[in-house]
């Protein structure tokens, strides 16, 4: 195991602390009292209005869900009493993402199709006109000469920062106009059934510390699904789940032994939006060092050339235009997303701010590489902390950004635990000189 895995190192230590007090349930109660007084902030002083409708009904849920932490942790003084175990702490985080996530989605959803025009963040507009645009004309990309001919207040929602998969998401509201073809609706579907694969897989794999393992994947899954981060932005607009939730997948797979399915699942996220592709990276890495990275290559690089080889094959410039330029600031107008980080406040305020927050990009980026190359990662706990630490650099030190963008480096810096406890006990995937634990079981190298 990597010194990054390695859970006698003073930051796992602090964290295993944290995570673990009171059987996990502490650590429960101040993310759901944090999450409320978030929620509640959010209702009374956003200035977005799906996000000030998901505040008043997530408030509620995150209430409830103290309430039931609370609870739990009095019922602790009971030895032996089911409160307190992990089956209840699931039950509870499961109540609490259909209350502060599926319940928002299904709300506003129905308040949109009932004609609320202010019930959907614009992703959700653009991923659904993308869709109708899939159906009709066989490409989600609008070319520049049709962007610049709508008006100046509709150009930027006629861009598609998105990879061709993304589009698929629309599909249903092309055919059907209805509530439930809302693409949230779709994002939080394809979310849940890969979660639960996530779980499944963990689960299932081999592993000495099962109860520790058991408790970490909770962990994992509570930061993907109930932290506000996520909660709210599956709720208001949502493209970003089922990404993470594939990305997650993919490390679950891998830490189970699986490199060719790491790779399928990472690459179904790479088809979806471009932030899945440094995971991608990491994971080849990964895969070279149990000499399975052609395995992992095939689906991580192979499903997303195959999404992106029809509509290049359409229309060319309207790829280009709303899938490179868009998304470098060369588009006929500029992202709004401009969250206060780093990287957004030394492109505005320092002289030649741009290349200087680019310059920095280029550093990191450059760092990690010669990390990849030098040690690459032979866990996959070691490789979901590469992955989280390098997306969150990149996303502090990016000129356009979003604070919804967190929760990528969150969900998959939680998940290393999780990982770290799974051992699998596959002969093709472990040699047979590999290291084996008193039991037997082969265990991984490094």
């Amino acid at each position: 195991m990597t010194a990054h895995a390695d859970p006698a190192t003073p930051v796992s230590r602090r964290w295993s602390a944290l995570d673990t007090a009171a059987g996990g349930l502490a650590l429960d109660l101040g993310l759901y009292a944090a999450a409320t007084v978030f929620a509640a902030i959010t209702a009374a002083t956003s200035t977005l209005p799906p996000h000030r409708a998901w505040g008043t009904v997530a408030t509620i849920g995150y209430a409830l869900a103290t309430l039931a932490a609370t609870t739990q942790l009095l019922a602790r003084r009971h030895p032996g009493t089911p409160l307190a175990g992990l089956p209840a702490r699931w039950t509870v985080a499961g109540l609490t993402w259909a209350a502060t996530a599926l319940l928002p989605i299904v709300t506003q959803s129905v308040e949109r199709a009932g004609g609320r025009t202010d019930r959907a963040q614009e992703e959700v507009i653009v991923v659904e006109h993308a869709g109708a645009r899939l159906a009709e004309h066989g490409t989600p990309y609008l070319g520049p000469d049709a962007i610049a001919a709508l008006p100046p207040g509709e150009q930027l929602l006629g861009y598609t920062p998105y990879q061709p998969g993304m589009a698929l998401f629309g599909l249903p509201r092309a055919a059907v106009d209805a509530w439930w073809t809302d693409s949230r609706v779709w994002f939080a579907l394809v979310t849940a059934l890969t979660l639960v694969a996530l779980v499944a897989t963990l689960r299932t794999s081999g592993s000495p510390s099962a109860p520790r393992r058991d408790a970490a994947v909770l962990r994992a899954v509570q930061a993907a699904t109930v932290l506000p981060v996520c909660a709210l932005t599956l709720a208001t607009g949502g493209d970003d789940l089922p990404v993470l939730a594939l990305c997650l997948l993919a490390l679950a797979l891998a830490a189970a032994g699986r490199p060719g399915r790491a790779g399928l699942a990472v690459g179904a996220a790479g088809a979806l939006k471009l932030f899945a592709w440094p995971v991608a990276v990491v994971l080849i890495f990964w895969a070279a060092t149990r000499r399975a990275a052609l395995r992992t290559a095939l689906g991580a690089i192979g499903l997303p050339v195959l999404a992106l080889i029809p509509v290049l094959l359409v229309d060319r410039d309207a790829l280009v235009e709303n899938v490179l330029r868009f998304p470098l600031g060369h588009g006929l107008v500029t992202s709004p997303a401009q969250s206060p980080f780093p990287g957004h406040l030394i492109a505005e305020t320092l002289p030649a701010g741009r290349a200087v927050a680019a310059a920095l990009l280029v550093a990191a980026g450059g760092a990690i590489a010669v990390r990849l190359l030098r040690r690459p990662p032979r866990t996959a706990a070691a490789t979901a902390l590469i992955c989280g630490y390098g997306l969150l650099a990149a996303i502090l030190l990016m000129p356009s950004t979003r604070f919804g963008y967190l929760l990528y480096p969150a969900a998959l810096l939680v998940l290393a635990p999780a990982l770290a406890l799974t051992r699998p006990d596959d002969p093709a995937t472990f040699p047979a000189t590999a290291p084996r634990d008193p039991a037997g079981r082969r265990t991984p190298e490094g």
